[in-house]
């Protein structure tokens, strides 16, 4: 397998997030994501929500550059008390390795332990990025997932 492009992290800026908003509106990137918001076509809110996130100290939003592209972000929230790891790659660059790469980067930085991942059942590309990292299944759940309007089964991942 030859290895991905050469990539780096950052401080997510509020500047980012307009790309982030229209990777988001790809309807096979969304369907994939499965629980997203309910409207990710309305900008207002997904800036409002965003902007918010941006400036909680206690999630660490990342972008994710190739050279001076930005082509993601991942980010580490709290749900429930437990620490949650989320990614999002723009669809151009999708099966290259940016993926596994940036979340490699981000876990070398990012020591909060035990971490969880959560990914719709049929996503097997990130479920792959997350094995590859070094989480291990550990279960499953069932909710609500928006862009498919479906309760939609999730697979449980967990970093020690």
């Amino acid at each position: 397998m030859m290895p991905g492009p050469e990539i780096t992290l950052r401080k997510t800026i509020l500047p980012d997030l307009e790309f982030f908003f229209l990777f988001q509106l790809d309807k096979e990137a969304n369907y994939l994501a499965a629980f997203t918001a309910k409207d990710p076509t309305d900008k207002t809110a997904y800036l409002q929500k965003y902007t918010q996130l941006v400036n909680d100290p206690a999630i660490n939003m990342q972008t994710i550059l190739v050279g001076e592209i930005i082509v993601g972000s991942i980010s580490k929230f709290e749900m429930e008390g437990r620490a949650e790891i989320t990614y999002w790659i723009d669809k151009p660059f999708w099966a290259k390795g940016i993926g596994t790469q940036a979340l490699t980067l981000f876990l070398n930085n990012e020591t909060t332990r035990p971490i969880f991942g959560r990914v719709a059942f049929d996503n097997t590309s990130s479920q792959k990025v997350l094995v590859h990292c070094g989480f291990i299944k550990i279960g499953t759940d069932k909710g609500f997932a928006n862009a498919r309007q479906a309760e939609t089964e999730e697979f449980i991942y967990k970093l020690d």
